[in-house]
């Protein structure tokens, strides 16, 4: 099976980042953050595999057909990636929030757990990108 210029190669590149980034968080979580539980950690490994799934599927879309646009990876990517960690801070508001009290690195402006929404628009972009590369886009994967 041929990977390159499918669907499938999509979703498994951006699972794949999603996979490595999501690793890297439930690993380092607790250096900075020893008060967070195991489950907290899986789900946001799974969170960011479920991410990297969900920009491999919507690669086929590179058209909108009701407001009739044209939307390339930096566009799909950036929007899915922000939306989404929106949602992830909403349901994790109050952790996120003891979780940055400690882990500050720029004062009080990088305390804010909203900044994850820039982070998930910046790994959308890159989750993105790579699934276009080695996955192809359009219509014509499927």
């Amino acid at each position: 099976m041929n990977l390159r210029n499918s669907l499938v190669g999509r979703i498994a590149v951006g699972k794949l980042i999603g996979l490595i980034v999501g690793g890297l968080a439930f690993f380092m979580i607790p250096s900075f953050f020893p008060e967070a539980d195991l489950w907290l950690r899986w789900g946001i490994w799974m969170w960011y595999i479920t991410l990297g799934a969900l920009i491999g599927i919507f690669g086929v879309m590179d058209y909108h057909p009701v407001l009739k646009f044209s939307m390339p990876f930096w566009f799909r990517g950036v929007i899915l990636g922000a939306w989404m960690n929106f949602v992830l801070v909403l349901l994790l508001y109050p952790q996120l929030v003891v979780m940055l009290q400690d882990f500050t690195f720029g004062g009080v402006a990088f305390a804010n757990p909203f900044w994850f929404v820039v982070e998930g628009a910046i790994l959308g972009l890159i989750m993105d990108g790579l699934a276009t590369k080695y996955g192809g886009e359009g219509a014509g994967i499927v």
